[in-house]
């Protein structure tokens, strides 16, 4: 009767870091200046930052970010173990054994995306014509342009 009742609490904490962290991450996307449309190469898009997604903690990607009269810009996701993650994997050594480190290693539950958020400088793009607005002239008051 004990045997089982120690594998019952062993499965009952193992996977720490799926429990307390979740397979998914949010992920914030944001631009200067706002307002840029972002897609991801998981197929992910919004259509003017800031925004947030949810995104499997395994999963690495490429944000590309594009505002017009700007350069388009990509930048690189990535994901490493974080700092929860290891202190679950940890609780997993001590409490939960090998089904716990499998559960966590398989679901990304001891990662984190970096960057997160993840940031974009919307370059201009140089010689492009703004709209020019008339004016008044001060002398006959008539708009110039």
């Amino acid at each position: 009767m004990k045997i089982w009742m120690t594998i019952a609490v062993a499965l009952s904490v193992s996977a720490c870091g799926t429990v307390t962290r979740g397979s998914n991450e949010d992920v914030t996307f944001n631009s200067d200046p706002p307002g840029a449309k972002v897609q991801t190469s998981t197929g992910l898009v919004c259509q003017a930052t800031p925004c947030t997604f949810p995104i499997s903690r395994k999963q690495e990607f490429i944000a590309t970010f594009e505002l017009p009269g700007h350069h388009s810009q990509q930048i690189e996701v990535k994901t490493e173990v974080s700092g929860g993650g290891a202190a679950g994997m940890a609780g997993n050594i001590v409490a939960g054994g090998l089904v716990g480190i499998v559960v966590d290693a398989s679901t990304g539950a001891t990662l984190d995306h970096t960057p997160n958020p993840v940031f974009a400088t919307m370059a201009p793009i140089k010689g492009q014509r703004h709209p020019v607005k008339p004016t008044r002239s001060r002398r006959s008051g008539t708009p110039q342009v």
